[in-house]
């Protein structure tokens, strides 16, 4: 996932940091006193003098956030207001141009806010967060709203054909136009006065929904008094666990802490039902106990206000005004191509939940399965279908050696980079590890910050977003963070991962390389500034290399004996990659549904009932979801309520759709080679947003894309029988399947 911060640096929207603020138990306050001045010596103040302008943050104290902010909001008002009163006629220079240089200072401390409050918030940052979330807001009204500004952007847009533009010049323009449009440059006076208020009131209550989340998650945590009940989990998850509850003051108990998901690793391992079905309810109840941290409030009124705010836009629904700037480009054309995967996975969860209930009868039990089960059954099946346990497979996934060997070998043997560790930069928590990423030449390309381990002051989740944003306008190059929520060993313990932790590490990256290959003039279209259904394209693309042959056996090894991963293993990895995909789709699949169904309410609809609204929405997806609940309940919904992603969380299957595409044109091409991942730089992870993304995906693969791909990497046939293993797709009567396009009205022309 990428993190959208604050865009202070264009007129395309000043978007609020959407980065899920860290929480703590006790609610962050506002500030009582008056702002200070931004002091002379605020580090903020002059651009950094570290390498590629990463930020100072041994420099940085929790109180030099706000006054930066503020004065780079200022400083940023000033530069638009001459902007927009320049006596001289408009030209895409001294408007466009102009637009993408402004808001320097705010680009410095915004970004590192926002990195902040992600990954290592506290009570003082939350309350800055809390204080400045309708100023944000605010800021980002005055200049999209601003008729002067508007007028001369306007102007230039109608005469673009006679400007002489290059290509990424035009894409600039249209879409500060378009965006200016969308933010109601074209409303009446007293209807911008209503979307303001709208603005603030949702920039309000989207802070509100991130910090009672985190204070719920972590409040939420599963505390176990007796060890016996951690049957199942290893010596060292359970020493981890001791480790959790003695840092909250719990010494002699165990805390197994929530991860944003509804389902919680250590369900695949307990043995005790009691403590599985303790632990997914901790899980599923988290923002729903009726207390200070519960979010149902929040979200009804965030899901009121969207739709109020799209019908002043002219739009019948948040959905409809979200997706017309996307690929999708319509709620009905990303509903039709989520409900034709919709029939199959159904077909498969109910095979699934056969499978498991019919095992949890061979084994004596008298109940069917359950969420609570399901993980600790279906690993079972998956040893005794595919001989696989995980635990067998963790001693070959060493952090470190994922990342030297693995990640960054991937990224070697395609685009020709090598990466340096380096370890005088300062960093906002002392795990982060720092690298210079040099490229094919020998030349500087950017800089990586990895933050892996779980904490309880940090955001659910892994995501990458940028400290520094590549432009050649500004002189800038990419400075790029990846974040997650990995458990960290107790002291002396190795630092072994699961192979879910090692996509994840392949996916993060996927969208640093996204960022790293950027090559644009003006920030705006720069790297992963892209559609939504389209920015997780290249790092869903880049799992794929987790599991190559020339990849898989470089970074996986031993890390008692130094033994290489056998191919047995391998082989084992591979034929259950089909394994349970009924519930591990089917859980995303019901999750953009239910997004796609909250955020296509009507004004008129009024504010709902979260749970009633939920459970309708849910019975709606024809899937089974009393068995395979959402990966995400509406109210710990994070990615649609605050993280940028409303409307929006159908992107993860539509870029799997990109991706599976994409990877059979490798495939078709001789797999991982310098030449084929020159070529997919070049023509995809080095574009932004220079391009309509159709074309360009058209360009790349042949082809528009099509969704058969996707179904045949999940192992299933249109009509929902599965894919014997090595064959070709064939229907229920034997026959090959028919190929499955999306609609033309998918792709921008």
């Amino acid at each position: 996932m990428t993190k959208q911060l604050l865009l202070a640096a264009t007129a395309l929207v000043a978007i609020l940091p959407v980065t899920a603020t860290a929480q703590t138990a006790k609610k962050a306050t506002m500030p009582t006193k008056a702002t200070p001045a931004m002091r002379a010596d605020n580090p903020f103040a002059k651009p950094s003098t570290l390498p590629f302008e990463a930020p100072p943050f041994d420099r940085i104290k929790d109180t030099d956030y706000q006054p930066a902010l503020i004065a780079g909001m200022a400083q940023q008002r000033a530069e638009i207001a001459r902007i927009a009163n320049n006596p001289a006629a408009p030209t895409f220079d001294n408007t466009i141009a102009a637009l993408e240089k402004s808001g320097r200072l705010l680009e410095r401390a915004s970004n590192a806010f926002g990195t902040v409050t992600g990954a290592n918030t506290n009570d003082t940052l939350q309350a800055t967060e809390s204080a400045l979330a309708p100023k944000f807001a605010a800021h980002s009204d005055a200049i999209n709203l601003d008729p002067k500004l508007f007028a001369r952007v306007s102007t230039l847009y109608d005469r673009r054909a006679t400007l002489g533009l290059d290509p990424e010049q035009a894409m600039v323009l249209k879409l500060t136009y378009e965006n200016m449009v969308r933010a109601g440059a074209k409303l009446s006076a007293p209807d911008k006065i209503q979307l303001s208020k709208l603005n603030a009131q949702l920039s309000t209550l989207e802070t509100d929904f991130q910090q009672k989340l985190l204070a719920g998650t972590k409040a939420g945590a599963l505390v176990v008094d007796d060890k016996a009940k951690l049957a199942g989990m290893s010596d060292a998850e359970i020493a981890a666990a001791a480790n959790a509850a003695k840092e909250r003051g719990l010494a002699g108990k165990y805390v197994l802490p929530l991860q944003n998901t509804t389902q919680q690793p250590e369900l695949a391992v307990l043995k005790d039902r009691a403590t599985r079905q303790a632990l997914f309810d901790a899980s599923w109840t988290r923002s729903e106990k009726g207390d200070a941290n519960d979010t149902r409030a929040d979200i009804a009124q965030i899901a009121l206000l969207r739709a109020q705010k799209a019908k002043l836009l002219g739009f019948p629904t948040w959905a409809d005004y979200v997706l017309q700037n996307q690929m999708a480009k319509t709620p009905g054309t990303a509903l039709g191509f989520m409900q034709q995967l919709g029939r199959p996975v159904a077909i498969e969860q109910q095979r699934e939940a056969a499978e498991l209930t019919q095992l949890i009868k061979q084994q004596g039990g008298d109940f069917a399965v359950t969420p609570a089960d399901w993980d600790f059954y279906s690993e079972q099946l998956r040893k005794a279908k595919y001989d696989l346990n995980q635990d067998e497979l963790k001693p070959y996934f060493e952090i470190n050696k994922v990342l030297n060997d693995g990640v960054f070998y991937a990224a070697n043997q395609l685009y020709g980079l090598t990466f340096k560790r380096r370890t005088d930069l300062p960093v906002w928590q002392p795990d982060v590890m720092t690298y210079d990423v040099i490229d094919a030449d020998g030349s500087p390309l950017g800089i990586m910050y990895f933050d892996y381990w779980k904490r309880d002051n940090k955001s659910g989740g892994a995501w990458m977003s940028n400290l520094v944003n590549q432009s050649k306008l500004l002189g800038t190059k990419p400075v790029i963070y990846n974040v997650a929520n990995f458990t960290k060993p107790a002291a002396g313990q190795p630092a072994l991962i699961t192979f879910d932790d090692v996509t994840t590490m392949f996916h993060e990256f996927g969208h640093a390389l996204h960022g790293l290959f950027a090559n644009q003039t003006y920030p705006s279209v720069s790297g992963t500034n892209t559609a939504r259904d389209f920015v997780e394209f290249p790092s869903q693309f880049n799992e794929h290399w987790a599991l190559d042959p020339k990849v898989l056996p470089h970074y996986a090894v031993n890390y008692k004996t130094g033994e290489v991963i056998p191919q047995s293993l391998i082989d084992k990895i591979k034929r259950a990659s089909t394994f349970n995909v009924g519930y591990s789709f089917g859980e995303t699949l019901s999750a953009a549904e239910l997004d796609m169904s909250w955020h296509s309410l009507t004004a008129a609809d009024g504010k709902q009932d979260v749970d009633a609204f939920e459970n309708k929405a849910l019975a709606a997806t024809g899937l089974d979801t009393k068995d395979v609940p959402p990966r995400y309940r509406t109210s710990y919904f994070r990615h649609i309520w605050a993280n940028g992603y409303s409307a929006g969380y159908y992107a993860y299957i539509w870029t799997k759709m990109l991706d599976e595409n994409a990877y059979d044109w490798f495939e078709n091409h001789g797999g991982l080679t310098r030449e084929n991942g020159q070529r997919f730089r070049e023509m995809i992870l080095s574009k932004g947003h220079t391009e309509d993304y159709a074309p360009m995906f058209r360009a790349f693969a042949g082809a528009d894309p099509s969704p058969a791909p996707l179904l045949k990497s999940l192992g299933l046939n249109a009509d929902g029988s599965r894919i014997a293993p090595g064959g070709a797709p064939r229907s229920s009567d034997g026959t090959v399947a028919p190929d499955m396009h999306v609609a033309e009205t998918t792709v921008v022309k």
